[in-house]
């Protein structure tokens, strides 16, 4: 069984080089005694033998040099740069397009990390560091984006709010937390590590939770006490901006 399947391999293989010694020199007359020595000696007037080419390869790519920036602004202390991607402009995009623009968001990040390395192995200034910034807060964007479309789908398909499933429930300590729901190889009411776990707070916890909220607020009014008195301090330090604002409104 070996040998014949041995035999048939040799003669597909036999065949598969006559055919393509037949596209590439027409003219030659088939022979048995086919072999790739052969081959590149039949093949004097040929052009180009990559078109005739029996194996499917890809296009080449830059090495390294991909990590490094543009030869063009080597030297340079500003680099011209584009806004940042806006969640409302890739909303606009399809799926394959966010694909592809988070790999080139990816690949320039990559790129700006190493320049930004190799400017504090320089110790010098790293040219336009703000690019930096734009490229991260796109893929921020980007990936909100995305995440907003697997919570539509997630909710028009199941209608689950997380990806998780789960429950809003309270802590021992007053506060309010997403659980998440987990497989059990045992019903609850026998599976001990399940039971151990407490969903309610105990009434002595409730005073502590309302210190703890009197404590928020207190802190968000100190904050906006703080913003009225600076806003009120820049309008005395420069009133005629003031008047300008107020006009503009009316």
């Amino acid at each position: 069984m070996a040998s014949a399947r041995l035999a048939v391999l040799c003669r597909k293989v036999s065949a598969a080089l006559k055919t393509s010694r037949s596209l590439i020199n027409p003219q030659a007359p088939a022979s048995t005694g086919f072999s790739l020595n052969l081959l590149l000696k039949n093949t004097p007037n040929t052009t180009s033998l990559h078109q005739c080419r029996l194996f499917h390869t890809t296009l080449s790519r830059k090495g390294l040099e991909e990590f490094f920036d543009d030869p063009k602004n080597w030297g340079e202390e500003k680099v011209k740069s584009g806004a940042s991607w806006t969640c409302q402009q890739l909303r606009n995009k399809s799926n394959e397009d966010l694909h592809k623009l988070w790999y080139v968001l990816l690949k320039e990040r990559n790129m700006l990390l190493t320049l930004e390395q190799e400017a504090k192995r320089q110790i010098v200034p790293m040219p336009s560091p703000e690019r930096l910034e734009k490229v991260i807060e796109s893929m921020d964007a980007l990936d909100k984006v995305v995440q907003e479309r697997e919570d539509a789908l997630r909710l028009l398909q199941t209608g689950q709010e997380k990806a998780r499933p789960g429950a809003w429930r309270r802590d021992i300590f007053g506060r309010v937390i997403w659980h998440k729901f987990k497989q059990w190889r045992l019903p609850w009411y026998l599976n001990k590590r399940y039971n151990r776990k407490r969903f309610f707070a105990m009434p002595y916890v409730e005073r502590f939770d309302r210190l703890k909220r009197e404590k928020q607020a207190r802190i968000q009014t100190r904050k906006k006490s703080l913003e009225k008195k600076k806003e009120k301090l820049l309008q005395e330090k420069f009133p005629h901006l003031s008047e300008a604002q107020k006009s503009s409104l009316i």
